[in-house]
């Protein structure tokens, strides 16, 4: 990740969550956003195929209430921080069964955006106190995360 890239996301999880982030962070973040990413798309593929469809649309993906909550969030903040372009580049496309519709690709960045948001306010939840979320910080709120997508 480029460093102005780098200083983008500790603006937003310091705007978002109130926490510091570190080089060692947005790696653990990397591997969030891509295990997150596939199962979201995993879920929209059965969704799609339970759907006779070959196809997988935007309402496919399991976008519950606080998700969708936190991209609306996610995108007021983004027109200071401007992160979307960056996370085009994170929403890496798994292999999959089905083709991925071209709508469906081009909302992952803001969904990828508001699972930002969420995971950097489930720190403060998690830990309210931490300010630089350890190693058994991303452990527990992940854990939090993979139960509920």
């Amino acid at each position: 990740m480029r460093p102005s890239a780098v200083a983008r996301f500790q603006r937003l999880f310091r705007t978002a969550g109130g926490v510091d982030v570190d080089k060692d962070d947005l790696r653990r973040y990397e591997g969030f956003v891509d295990r997150k990413t596939y199962d979201l798309l995993l879920i929209g593929q059965a969704h799609a195929k339970s759907n006779a469809r070959d196809i997988i649309q935007p309402s496919d993906l399991p976008v519950t209430k606080g998700l969708q909550e936190s991209i609306h969030a996610f995108r007021k903040l983004d027109e200071d921080i401007e992160l979307e372009p960056i996370l085009e580049q994170l929403a890496k496309r798994p292999p999959l069964d089905l083709t991925i519709a071209e709508e469906t690709e081009q909302g992952l960045p803001e969904i990828i955006g508001g699972l930002t948001l969420a995971l950097a306010r489930a720190f403060k939840i998690i830990d309210p106190e931490r300010k630089n979320p350890q190693a058994e910080q991303w452990e527990r709120v992940i854990a939090a995360f993979d139960l509920l997508l």
